[in-house]
């Protein structure tokens, strides 16, 4: 089971066990994380999900999109170059994320 640990900007910290195929927007949504708006539900039209991955962690993520990619440009908090919208990274077996959420997504 894939564990992903939510990081806030404050430095606090919460692991969560994940299902393998699901994003790490709907895994934090459904255990309440918060720091992950997801206002359009992972449908890819907003950017309230915006997180920041670990650098050691990129490396285990496919590339971002085009449009994952564009969207970026529209967050609440600068992009950098570790940032991803976390409703597009899937879950995987064997696979354990962590990332940081933003100050604010809107």
């Amino acid at each position: 089971m894939p564990q992903i640990t939510y990081t806030d900007h404050e430095g606090a910290t919460r692991v969560v066990d994940g299902v393998a195929g699901d994003s790490v927007m709907e895994t934090a949504v459904r255990h309440g994380v918060p720091g992950i708006v997801a206002e359009c539900g992972g449908s890819l039209s907003c950017a309230t999900c915006h997180v920041f991955v670990a650098e050691e962690d990129l490396e285990l993520l496919p590339p971002m999109s085009e449009m994952e990619d564009e969207m970026l440009y529209g967050t609440a908090v600068d992009r950098e170059e570790n940032s991803r919208l976390s409703c597009q990274l899937r879950l995987t077996e064997g696979c354990d994320l962590h990332v940081t959420t933003p100050e604010t997504q809107v």
